[in-house]
C-alpha cells in the first residue's frame, strides 16, 4: 500500500504543541496501521495568505494545516480527513450502515456542537484573558452547557458509537483541550473518557511524534 503524506507546520511555539490538529490525523493513521510520511510547510503566522506559495494554497485554501495527500487526492480539514481514513479501515469506522451513520453523526457533533464553542473559549485561555465581559460570560455558559450534555451521554457508554472510532478521536481531542484549562472539573465522565482515549497506544505514538517533529526545528 503506497504511503500517504500528512502535511503540517515545521514548527510552532511551545503553548500549542500537542494540540495542533495534525495530531488527530496521526492518531487515526496509527490506530489503523496505515503507512504515512510527514511533510512540513513553514510557520508564518504574520504572512498574509496572498503572499504564501500558490501551490500550498491550492492544497489548503485557508493556509492552515493539516492536509493529507493520497496519490492524486488531497483532503483538508481534520474532520474530512478522518472521514476519508474511516473509509480505509474498520479500525476507524464500522461497515454496517446504521453503525456508520452513528459514527458520522458524532463526528459532526464533536466539530459543530462542541468544538465550535470550545475553540473560541480556549483562545481566551491561551491568551490568559480573564476579563468577564458579557460576551465572555455568554461563551462560558454555552460551553458549560455543551460539556453538561456531553457528560450525560458519556456517563452511559464507553465510546460514542459502540466501538472506538474516528468520532472518539475527534471528541476526545476536543475535550482534552477543554480539560487542559480545567473546563471538565464538574464532568467526571468526560474526564474519564479523555483519559481512556489518550491512554491508547496510538494516541501516545501520535503525540510523541508531533512533539518530536516540532522540537526538531527548535
Amino acid at each position: 500500500m503506497p504511503e500517504m503524506t500528512l502535511t503540517t507546520l515545521n514548527w510552532v511555539p511551545d503553548l500549542p504543541r500537542g494540540y495542533v490538529r495534525d495530531l488527530r490525523v496521526r492518531w487515526a493513521l496509527e490506530e489503523a496501521g496505515l503507512p504515512y510520511r510527514v511533510a512540513s510547510v513553514p510557520f508564518t503566522p504574520s504572512v498574509p495568505s496572498r503572499e504564501l506559495d500558490a501551490g500550498q494554497l491550492a492544497l489548503q485554501p485557508y493556509a492552515q494545516v493539516p492536509w493529507l495527500t493520497d496519490g492524486g487526492q488531497t483532503i483538508f480539514e481534520s474532520g474530512a480527513i478522518l472521514l476519508y481514513l474511516g473509509e480505509r479501515s474498520t479500525a476507524l469506522m464500522p461497515t454496517e450502515r446504521r453503525a456508520r451513520q452513528d459514527v458520522i453523526t458524532w463526528v459532526f457533533a464533536a466539530l459543530n456542537s462542541v468544538e465550535a464553542i470550545s475553540l473560541p473559549w480556549s483562545i481566551y485561555q491561551f491568551a490568559g484573558d480573564t476579563e468577564q465581559t458579557p460576551g465572555r460570560k455568554h461563551l462560558d455558559a454555552i460551553l458549560k452547557a455543551r460539556v453538561h450534555y456531553t457528560e450525560q451521554v458519556l456517563a452511559g457508554r464507553e465510546w460514542l458509537a459502540g466501538a472506538f472510532s474516528i468520532a472518539d478521536i475527534l471528541m476526545a481531542d476536543v475535550l482534552r483541550l477543554v480539560h487542559r484549562f480545567d473546563g471538565l472539573a464538574d464532568a467526571p465522565a468526560c474526564r474519564g473518557y479523555v483519559e481512556a482515549a489518550t491512554g491508547r497506544p496510538a494516541f501516545a505514538q501520535a503525540y510523541s511524534d508531533q512533539m518530536a517533529h516540532f522540537a526538531k526545528a527548535d
